[in-house]
């Protein structure tokens, strides 16, 4: 069986599924060939979306039990685990369906089964299904990383997956990574009854976030009972009928300790998914770090071969894969798009959720760039006070000369939200200035980015 398209995409993720609905908006005809037989790649099945209802939902029974009472309402909360699984396996059930209608509204056709370049011009699906194109998008994205010395069964040693659907609370959790997964994870867990332990091989959380940022949300996750093992690697692992026994030693060399615990999450980080994908025979480079090599259309080194997402440099995450969908589609129809890459934020949904876009303190230091920071604590907020959210702050960056605005970095309520204003801001080069002398409606959370701009300039209101 051989048909025809004029763009195939292999991978039916953010950055694939994005991708296929604008080409065919574009006039293209469109085939995305999806190898999971669900529509949303990881971050719909196995990432985002199943991490944040079970992190909105372990937020709720944590509120009943722990804050419900300074509100006045007095209850005590019982937790039902395979309710909570239920309600979240449904959300995701919903918003693949919901694009398996996009693609049947935009006329995408859905091809299940394992895409391979074999040519320029085609894909094969499962060996045996061709596709002929004019053009191929690869948007297979990431699976996880491995640690040496620890296999993942999904059962007692699991990834970021067995983690969204563990049968019951571990009593004692031991999280082997300390970003944006394993606190997130680590937060669900802790939350419903597990001790949790988070080993981290850096000496602080949260990857190459704002220092101050770090340092904050380390505490704040102490006090609500995480123990934190920096600076400090995993080397092997035991399992056992009883759980896991892991050999951890300081980074920097030195005695060996174990570590036991029922459950532990490996979550070290991702790779780009490029495994039987057929690059090697078709002539598609990869750079040094296994990634799929583009210039700065997307475009590979084989002419109308593409790729965008995970599986190329640049942040893992699910929205900056779908603004390159868009991107590599308008491209392709001949018109121009641009990818700001310094306006694309990050969020950590623990509570207080963590949200940064820009540079960071320590990255405009080294950079030798001068700089102005601007900070304003929830604590001062009115809205943060009546909601009895107070954890953390708003810092603002801004170029010393210019004005123009840098960086933002949020820890506390919403943050993930509130981030929206400084991404907006930087993508239209716009200045600390700007932010303050925008109207901020009363009493709300946003106020503290207006606060934090108006420290900049040295005339911040309520501090």
């Amino acid at each position: 069986m051989s048909e025809a398209f004029d763009l195939v995409v292999i991978g039916g993720g953010p950055g694939g599924y994005v991708a296929a609905i604008r080409a065919a908006q574009l006039g293209m005809k469109v085939a995305c060939v999806e190898m999971r037989g669900s529509l949303g790649g990881t971050c719909l099945n196995v990432g985002c979306i199943p991490s944040k209802a079970l992190l909105n939902s372990s937020e709720k029974f944590e509120d009943a039990n722990l804050h419900f009472a300074s509100h006045g309402i007095k209850v005590k909360a019982e937790l039902d685990l395979m309710a909570m699984m239920a309600r979240k396996d449904k959300a995701v059930l919903d918003l693949t369906k919901g694009i398996e209608g996009l693609f049947k509204k935009n006329k995408v056709t859905y091809v299940i089964g394992k895409g391979a370049v074999k040519s320029a011009t085609e894909v094969v699906v499962d060996g045996k299904q061709s596709l002929q194109t004019k053009r191929i998008l690869i948007a297979t994205g990431s699976d996880v990383m491995p640690l040496p010395g620890v296999a993942v069964d999904e059962k007692k040693i699991v990834s970021s997956t067995g983690a969204l659907s563990l049968e019951k609370v571990p009593e004692h959790l031991i999280v082997v990574g300390g970003g944006v997964i394993g606190l997130e994870l680590g937060s669900v867990w802790r939350r419903l009854g597990a001790k949790v332990t988070v080993v981290e091989f850096l000496e602080r959380i949260g990857g190459p976030m704002d220092g101050e940022v770090s340092k904050q949300l380390q505490r704040t996750l102490e006090k609500q009972g995480i123990v934190f093992k920096l600076g400090a690697k995993v080397t092997g692992a035991s399992v056992s009928a009883k759980g896991v026994s892991l050999s951890v030693e300081p980074a920097k060399g030195g005695d060996k300790e174990s570590l036991s615990g029922d459950v532990v999450l490996v979550s070290i980080g991702r790779k780009p998914y490029t495994d039987g994908l057929g690059l090697d025979k078709a002539g598609v480079k990869l750079d040094e770090r296994g990634r799929v090599a583009v210039d700065g259309h997307y475009e590979t080194n084989v002419k109308g071969v593409y790729a965008i997402g995970d599986v190329i440099a640049g942040p893992m995450l699910a929205h900056k894969a779908e603004d390159e969908g868009m991107a590599v589609a308008e491209i392709m129809a001949g018109q121009k798009w641009h990818v700001y890459y310094d306006a694309i934020p990050s969020v950590i949904y623990t509570w207080p959720e963590v949200a940064v876009v820009g540079k960071s303190e320590e990255e405009l230091k080294a950079a030798g760039i001068e700089y102005k920071a601007g900070k304003f604590p929830f604590m001062a907020n009115s809205r943060g006070r009546t909601v009895g959210e107070t954890d953390g702050f708003v810092k603002v960056l801004a170029d010393a000369k210019t004005d123009r605005v840098l960086g933002m970095h949020i820890i506390g309520p919403d943050a993930g939200t509130l981030i929206a204003e400084g991404v907006l801001v930087m993508e239209y080069g716009g200045s600390s200035e700007d932010i303050a002398r925008t109207c901020h409606a009363h009493p709300t959370l946003n106020e503290a980015v207006k606060e934090a701009a108006l420290a900049v300039l040295g005339r911040a209101v309520h501090i």
